[in-house]
């Protein structure tokens, strides 16, 4: 046999493990001397000791883990329990790589700060566009909030205008805008340019107004990543005398399925700093009145007529 200390040695693991492991009846000793209390373990224990561990580091609670090794658990519920588990593992792995890509997205943007390129800005006047649009509401502007509502947003779009025989005409056009019932909600627009006649509906079909003034940027690469390049707008808007008078409308010009290799240009509407803000009234009645969009798009696929989905 093995004192305690030993089988802990051999197992991995701690003595203060074993004890509570003992205490809650999932791996009690072989033997305790009645004299000393010292606890002993046999080897054959171990093996015991090796399943309790695995399907610990699972992720299984302490009574399913006793439930599992006593076997009062059968085959088929045990094997659902894994399949679960696997499930929410892959869902935690998927949420830490986008926290990750977020993260590395704010180190670029750092830095790039007092770097900033001059030449990759131009300011251009952006035509009218019919489009047509869904839109539904995330919780916040925040990635793991926008990326649940925008795929999802723009596959509908896609599938309600096959069911209305309505054909792509050019790239998708996808923006925010604070949503009218405040809360710091956000107001996600998912469009593509169409040909067909004004109406409502299924899918709303409307006019995006002109801008007679837009600094332009062309972002290259996946969504998740950026940040940078929408801060280097900015800081160009800035530093060239110019004010931002609406959140940025981004056009998704081609997006393979490689999600690096996609290519978006951010459209901002701008004025020179001295001049004063104008009122848009009437422009998009279907939205009020006002137009205030702002964030980022989930890119669509440049044949427009189906895309790879959300990318946040």
């Amino acid at each position: 046999m093995f004192t305690i200390g030993d089988f802990a040695r051999h197992g991995r693991v701690s003595v203060r493990m074993l004890r509570h492991y003992d205490a809650t009846g999932l791996l009690r000793p072989a033997h305790v001397d009645p004299a000393s209390g010292y606890r002993y373990y046999t080897a054959a224990q171990l093996a015991r000791l090796n399943r309790i561990i695995a399907l610990k580091d699972l992720g299984f609670t302490l009574r399913q883990v006793g439930d599992i090794v006593e076997e009062k658990v059968g085959v088929e519920e045990l094997r659902g329990m894994l399949r679960l588990r696997r499930a929410e593992l892959a869902s935690a792995v998927a949420a830490a790589e986008a926290r990750l890509v977020q993260v590395e997205a704010r180190l670029r943007a750092i830095e790039s700060e007092g770097h900033m390129p001059t030449d990759d800005v131009v300011i251009k006047t952006v035509p009218a566009l019919r489009v047509a649009e869904l839109t539904a509401t995330a919780e916040s502007f925040q990635p793991e909030d926008i990326g649940p509502v925008i795929g999802p947003l723009y596959d509908e779009l896609f599938r309600r205008l096959a069911s209305a025989g309505i054909t792509p005409t050019g790239p998708g056009v996808a923006s925010y805008e604070d949503a009218p019932e405040g809360g710091g909600r956000i107001s996600v627009h998912a469009a593509v340019q169409v040909s067909a006649p004004l109406q409502d509906g299924a899918v709303r079909v409307l006019d995006l107004p002109a801008l007679e003034q837009a600094a332009t940027i062309v972002h290259r690469g996946s969504m998740d990543g950026v940040l940078p390049t929408a801060q280097t707008l900015a800081r160009w808007i800035d530093t060239h005398g110019y004010r931002a008078v609406g959140y940025p409308r981004e056009i998704n010009l081609e997006c393979p399925d490689d999600r690096d290799d996609w290519v978006t240009e951010l459209q901002a509407p701008v004025i020179r700093a001295t001049e004063r803000t104008p009122v848009l009234t009437g422009d998009l009645p279907h939205r009020g009145g006002t137009e205030r969009r702002s964030g980022r798009s989930t890119p669509r696929s440049s044949s427009f007529t189906e895309h790879p989905g959300g990318d946040r």
